[in-house]
C-alpha cells in the first residue's frame, strides 16, 4: 500500500468491504435519475432502481426516505472508481416465487394497460402488484378498456425474465 493510499480513509474502508457482506447505512440522497445514495461507514455506497424491490416501482421514493436507515448487501467493490454498488431487494423473498405457486389459480384484476398485443392485468389486491400479459389471441370478441376488471387464470410465471402470462381459458 503506498503512503498517499494508506493515509486515504475511503481507500481503507473500501479495501476492507466484501462482495455479499451486509451494510448497515442512512438514505442521503434520492437522485432525479433513480440512484439512491446510502452513507455507509464515511463512505457513500448507491443502489440503482432495479436493486431496490422485486416489486415494480416508478420512483426510488416509492420504497425508501432520505434519513431512513437500511440494511444492504453489497454486490461489488469498485475501489479504483470508488463505488460500492448496494441491493436492497437481495435481502427479500423475491414475490414471485410466491406467485409461481399459485399457477392455474383464477384471479380478478384491473386491466392496467392496453398494448398492441394484449391487455395487461394486475394479479394481486395491492397498487404495487404484479401485472400479466393476457394475449390478443385471449380476448377475441372482447373489448378491453384500462380499469374493466377482468377474471383470468395464471398460466405461467418466468421467475428468470420476470413475466406472468395469463388466460381466461378454463
Amino acid at each position: 500500500m503506498t503512503e498517499q493510499a494508506h493515509g486515504d480513509p475511503d481507500l481503507v474502508f473500501l479495501r476492507a468491504l466484501r462482495r455479499g457482506q451486509l451494510v448497515t447505512g442512512t438514505v442521503i440522497e434520492i437522485a432525479g435519475f433513480g440512484v439512491t445514495f446510502v452513507h455507509i461507514g464515511g463512505f457513500t455506497a448507491m443502489i440503482n432502481i432495479p436493486e431496490l424491490s422485486w416489486r415494480p416501482i416508478n420512483h426510488p421514493s416509492d420504497v425508501v426516505t432520505v434519513g431512513q436507515e437500511v440494511t444492504a448487501e453489497i454486490l461489488d467493490v469498485d475501489v479504483e472508481r470508488r463505488r460500492v454498488p448496494l441491493s436492497l431487494k437481495a435481502l427479500q423473498d423475491d414475490p414471485l416465487i410466491q406467485l409461481q405457486r399459485r399457477i392455474g389459480q383464477t384471479v380478478t384484476g384491473p386491466a392496467t394497460k392496453i398494448v398492441p398485443f394484449g391487455a395487461f392485468v394486475r394479479v394481486e389486491d395491492r397498487s404495487d402488484g404484479f401485472e400479466g400479459l393476457l394475449h390478443k389471441s385471449e380476448l377475441a370478441g372482447i373489448h378491453v378498456q384500462v380499469g374493466d376488471v377482468l377474471t383470468v387464470k395464471i398460466a405461467q410465471v418466468d421467475t428468470m425474465r420476470r413475466r406472468i402470462q395469463l388466460t381466461c381459458r378454463p
